[in-house]
């Protein structure tokens, strides 16, 4: 599918980091934002860089060094925003590296040359930045991971959790992990659960799509799969209440079903993000 619509993607890439987003695969994310066909426009992302500790640790150094190019080579412009120290009336140090301000600059000087701007970050402080992109006519996207601003999800036009997005936040103790064929680790949420008769099912994106608005696994047109799940599946610390509310995302293996051809079940289940609260 080709399409004209121009997007622009800006990364806070230090709240992505510390709310869940460690290890984010910016090759899958880029094919997320292009995954309707769309120019993409602008790939920016704002890095953290610690002069000081790289003058002292050169392994410190090296690796970050390395990462920036890895993300270059997908073809992302990298800003680096280097960590200042502060030091208060008690003599303790803090350390910041905010790139709010130059995302939401960058993000609004490109607005009238986009059609689509993805936020990847989770503060609140975008707000008034998706009020603005959206009154130049620009559709604004969020991916988030943890502790992602509740007035900033309803805010824009839709959020995607980046844990159910495929392959996007790989599974640290599945390195060589298919998801979504039997055998995978994936992440998803349940869509139906009947607690009299001790089973549910359970839903997950199996593909990057241009369609995915289609949440109903049985539309052919659906990038999700319907997962049958029983309750002894279940770890002891997922309630019933937690199952039931859809903002409650679960890991979980895929094995075939002896019972149905071409079904699918899940097997050793368990919370991967609780509710915001």
């Amino acid at each position: 599918m080709v399409s004209h619509q121009r997007v622009g993607v800006f990364v806070d890439a230090e709240n992505v980091r510390y709310n869940g987003g460690y290890q984010m695969r910016y090759d899958i994310l880029r094919r997320f934002a292009a995954r309707e066909g769309g120019a993409l426009q602008r790939l920016n992302t704002y890095l953290a860089f610690d002069s000081e500790r790289a003058r002292e640790d050169f392994e410190y150094q090296k690796k970050s060094r390395a990462y920036q190019q890895m993300v270059r080579d997908f073809g992302w412009k990298v800003t680096v925003k280097h960590v200042r120290r502060y030091t208060d009336e008690n003599g303790n140090v803090s350390t910041k590296a905010n790139a709010d301000l130059d995302m939401a600059v960058d993000a609004m000087l490109q607005a009238g040359k986009l059609d689509q701007v993805i936020l990847v970050t989770g503060d609140g402080d975008f707000l008034q930045v998706v009020a603005a992109l959206q009154n130049t006519g620009c559709r604004v996207e969020l991916v988030g991971f943890k502790n992602v601003s509740r007035q900033l999800q309803q805010a824009v036009d839709a959020f995607w959790s980046g844990y159910l997005i495929p392959d996007l936040l790989p599974v640290s103790y599945e390195p060589r992990n298919e998801w979504g064929k039997a055998g995978s680790c994936v992440r998803g949420v349940c869509t139906k659960w009947f607690p009299e008769k001790g089973y549910g099912f359970l839903r997950f994106m199996n593909q990057i799509s241009s369609t995915l608005w289609v949440t109903d696994p049985r539309d052919f047109d659906s990038p999700y799969t319907s997962v049958f799940c029983h309750a002894n599946e279940i770890a002891e610390d997922v309630s019933e209440d937690m199952l039931m509310n859809r903002e409650t995302i679960l890991e979980f293996y895929l094995n075939e079903s002896d019972q149905k051809d071409n079904g699918l079940v899940a097997n050793n289940v368990r919370l991967a993000f609780g509710v915001n609260r």
